[in-house]
């Protein structure tokens, strides 16, 4: 169970990260690209990035492709916002979380199932 400090910093990391990844310029890392999930370890020495693109997987890897050439600009940044006792080392892998939520969302509408926050948009 991760400790509640090594929660403070993961949040703090997925926090400057993605504010990191909206400056880039490379256009490689381009539409909506999101953090899904982030793996910090124990002594801030990795951290291993689950990135996910609207576009699909192809978008989530060219993302990938982009993010891991711009790791030291990445990390060289990071290291200036964040007071911690190590930058970590970044690792970044391609995730279709968000695609494939796009899609159970649709195929949810299709079969007529509502979501529960729209009952509630309903009832008000």
């Amino acid at each position: 169970m991760p400790s509640y400090k090594n929660a403070r910093a993961t949040e703090d990391v997925r926090r400057e990260l993605s504010d990191v990844m909206r400056s880039l310029k490379d256009p490689r890392i381009s539409g909506l690209i999101s953090i899904v999930k982030l793996e910090l370890s124990g002594d801030y020495s990795h951290c291993k990035v689950y990135v996910s693109s609207m576009d699909g997987m192809e978008g989530a890897k060219n993302a990938v492709a982009g993010l891991t050439s711009a790791a030291g600009l990445i990390r060289r940044e990071m290291s200036s916002r964040l007071r911690l006792r190590r930058i970590p080392q970044f690792h970044f892998v391609a995730d279709d979380g968000i695609a494939h939520s796009a899609l159970l969302t649709q195929k949810m509408r299709e079969l007529g199932i509502s979501s529960h926050r729209e009952e509630e948009d309903d009832g008000n």
